[in-house]
């Protein structure tokens, strides 16, 4: 048997060539279970009504696992099956604001991929009390459920964070009175 070899694919990933040993069965297994980034969208359009409250709140979403908590993305065949947990990527414009929005099923992790963000927890009780933490390339937060969060990209470049959620279909998060999303619908 030789070794397999690597080489690169059309979706600049690195693959192997079909070692002897596999089967279709497995083949076909890792190929089910692969989200290539070339294979992604960044959607813009699904947190769109957000920018009803300003132009500050336009950020993307590239859906990997599961659809997150924008909505429903269910007829998307792009996107992983989620089984325990969502994971996506926000694309997060410089000066874009992610507001103040409570989930209150599920604790949800932040990881920065590129970029700084500032990350704010927020009193349940009063949403003026926050405190906040500014996070670069390859910093994480971990808010647990039913604690309010809001971020900002601070810096000059956009950033690009992964969001992990805790279940593999979230409810969607409510905006308290003290968010800029208070009262904004969907429609």
């Amino acid at each position: 048997m030789t070794p397999a070899t690597l080489h690169e694919s059309k979706e600049n990933v690195m693959t192997e060539t079909v070692p002897e040993n596999s089967t279709p069965e497995l083949e076909k297994a890792i190929d089910e279970a692969l989200a290539t980034n070339a294979s992604r969208n960044v959607d813009f359009d699904t947190l769109a009504f957000q920018t009803k409250a300003g132009a500050q709140f336009r950020r993307a979403q590239v859906r990997y696992i599961g659809s997150g908590a924008t909505g429903n993305h269910d007829g998307d065949e792009n996107i992983l099956p989620a089984d325990h947990f969502t994971f996506s990527n926000m694309v997060l414009p410089s000066g874009c604001v992610g507001p103040e929005h409570t989930h209150h099923d599920v604790e949800e992790v932040f990881f920065v991929l590129e970029g700084e963000v500032r990350f704010s927890v927020h009193d349940a009780g009063d949403g003026n009390k926050k405190a906040s933490r500014v996070l670069g390339r390859y910093d994480l937060l971990r808010v647990p459920a039913g604690v309010p969060r809001s971020l900002e990209t601070v810096s000059a470049e956009d950033a690009r964070i992964c969001v992990i959620i805790g279940t593999q279909k979230p409810q969607l998060p409510t905006y308290p009175e003290t968010s800029e999303m208070h009262g904004v619908t969907r429609d």
